[in-house]
């Protein structure tokens, strides 16, 4: 009868649908404090208007962006002061504190892996090296020769009586072949799967998924970058089918104070994937840099932080650069607003070079770029395309600032994902690290930027309109 009534009113069962949709869209935002990227509200808007049948059910599936404890909860905001030092580094390390971030820290013996065989090398170290305890997070797990020699190892440590715990994505573990983790089990490793989209509790975060990679041993000694436990992300696989070759990657391995937060940052992730009732204590944080000789910083950024911590960093170290930016990513899908802090940063005289593949693993990612790529290009940013697959994430401000770790410059990792990078503050070490992203430019071709035309234009818009989800 109601519906019957409503119909003779104009009101039609699509537009009733449609309404309900975005009523629930609205509350949820404002109940969750879901501040969305506008790319992204206006999809599910003109979405939830257009194709409710097909975008509500999508919603309450996919449509959370922070999963936070305490949405209240933020850390008071304190004026930088004059005696603080004025340099790019100082600046980032009072801003990443006054977000909540855990203060600058010590590291030793900090080794930058320079191919896929040292990496897997260090690997093997970290990995037999742990006496009392092993944790490991990664998106994938490869079903491959890697993959296999990774499972092995975890079950034969905690055989020999090491605590051994695996957080593994709860979509990476189908996308690198699905292996079988159940005789981790058997052996005693206890295994996680982060917010699996079959089996979690947790509505909504389907989309929001756990990127970031770390093998800590002992609690004290941090194996971490852009790799994925796969063949390709180290020596490849030759005896595959079909054959993997061997990708460029970054990573790095390293002990001291600075691996202890991260073991900290591993307990939080376990705890919310297990949904454990004991949190992980909190670590003490500083609203002021540490000093100008502390070593390093983690740099958490995803659902689980109140800010867009990384995006907001890039953002703010941009406009502080005083001489370069030099940056790798495999895929390079930013906003408008951090497009702008690079294309500015480019006419303001900054040296800024971008490494990016010719052609990456993602043909959507390829596709959204261009535009971009153009846009830096006009303000004199340099394009360099390298040959095959480059899978590191690394940006170097002047000779003071290095990230690296697992975000790549695209949306999906600066808005949805969650990511681990590392500031790293040690001059030498940052240069280390530029010595590493120069040897891949020295490879690689410029970009010569071409007119697109109408339709290439417009399918390039509409799919960087989607690219928030890539």
């Amino acid at each position: 009868m109601l519906l019957d009534s409503l119909t003779r009113q104009g009101l039609t069962l699509h537009g009733l649908v449609a309404m309900t949709g975005l009523a629930v869209y609205v509350i949820a935002s404002r109940a969750r404090r879901q501040r969305r990227h506008p790319s992204a509200a206006i999809a599910w808007v003109v979405s939830l208007a257009l194709m409710p049948y097909l975008a509500l059910p999508l919603y309450l599936l996919f449509g959370n962006r922070k999963a936070l404890r305490d949405p209240l909860a933020r850390p008071p905001v304190v004026p930088y002061s004059g005696r603080q030092s004025n340099t790019p580094a100082a600046r980032f390390q009072h801003l990443a504190a006054a977000m909540g971030l855990p203060r600058a820290s010590s590291y030793q013996q900090l080794s930058i892996h320079q191919d896929g065989h040292d990496a897997l090398q260090a690997f093997r170290r970290v990995m037999l090296g742990a006496t009392s305890s092993l944790d490991l997070c990664t998106f994938l797990i490869g079903r491959d020769a890697l993959g296999n020699e990774v499972l092995e190892m975890l079950a034969r440590r905690a055989r020999e009586g090491v605590r051994v715990r695996l957080l593994i994505d709860g979509i990476g573990a189908y996308l690198g072949g699905h292996p079988d983790l159940k005789p981790l089990a058997a052996a005693g490793v206890e295994v996680a799967r982060f917010v699996s989209p079959f089996r979690s509790a947790l509505p909504g975060r389907t989309n929001l998924r756990n990127h970031r990679k770390m093998v800590i041993a002992d609690g004290r000694h941090l194996w971490a970058g852009g790799r994925n436990l796969a063949a390709e992300y180290f020596v490849g696989d030759a005896a595959g089918a079909p054959p993997k070759e061997p990708w460029i990657d970054l990573s790095f391995d390293f002990s001291g104070e600075l691996a202890v937060q991260a073991q900290h940052r591993f307990d939080q992730d376990w705890a919310f994937a297990t949904q454990a009732q004991v949190n992980p204590a909190p670590l003490p944080k500083t609203l002021a840099p540490a000093s100008e000789a502390a070593g390093g910083q983690l740099i958490a950024s995803g659902p689980d932080q109140a800010d867009d911590t990384l995006y907001s960093l890039l953002i703010a170290i941009c406009f502080t650069a005083r001489t370069r930016i030099l940056a790798v990513s495999p895929y390079f899908v930013p906003d408008a607003t951090l497009l702008m802090a690079l294309t500015l940063a480019a006419r303001r005289g900054i040296a800024v070079d971008l490494l990016v593949p010719r052609r990456s693993n993602h043909a959507l990612a390829d596709m959204a770029r261009p535009a971009a790529l153009r846009e830096m290009a006009a303000a004199g940013a340099r394009i360099w395309l390298v040959e095959g697959m480059i899978h590191a994430k690394a940006l170097v401000i002047d000779t003071e600032v290095v990230l690296a770790g697992s975000a790549n410059l695209d949306e999906r990792s600066l808005f949805l994902n969650y990511e681990l990078m590392v500031a790293f503050y040690e001059p030498a070490d940052v240069q280390r690290f530029a010595q590493w992203i120069e040897r891949q430019r020295a490879f690689a071709s410029p970009y010569q930027p071409r007119t697109p035309g109408v339709v290439r234009e417009f399918a390039e818009g509409l799919i960087r309109w989607l690219a928030f989800q890539l």
